[in-house]
């Protein structure tokens, strides 16, 4: 048995969709956290960090658009540095715990 060619092009589009995926997932939490946040009765404190919350999206949403940019102009782009790789693990992480301040 011979085994089929590899398509070079699936790889970067699964990471460009687990990109998007991603993306969307900040995009719902960040949405949730500004509409608790300017909720009825919400204080002062809950709509400063429903607004930190949004600014930490477009944080996000830049290095998700950087690096779906990158691969779409080559199929094999470099290896994601690890500035980018920062930025974009604690934007998640202080998404969800400005989500999560929000609840509680």
């Amino acid at each position: 048995m011979t085994q089929p060619d590899r398509d070079p092009g699936l790889q970067p589009e699964r990471t460009r969709l687990a990109w998007r995926r991603t993306t969307l997932s900040a995009t719902v939490a960040a949405t949730l956290a500004a509409k608790t946040a300017l909720h009825v009765g919400a204080s002062a404190a809950d709509v400063v960090v429903g607004a930190a919350c949004c600014a930490l999206w477009l944080g996000f949403l830049l290095v998700a658009h950087h690096r779906i940019r990158a691969l779409e102009v080559t199929g094999r782009p470099a290896a994601l540095t690890p500035r980018w790789a920062t930025g974009a693990v604690l934007c998640t992480v202080a998404i969800a715990l400005c989500a999560a301040a929000l609840l509680v």
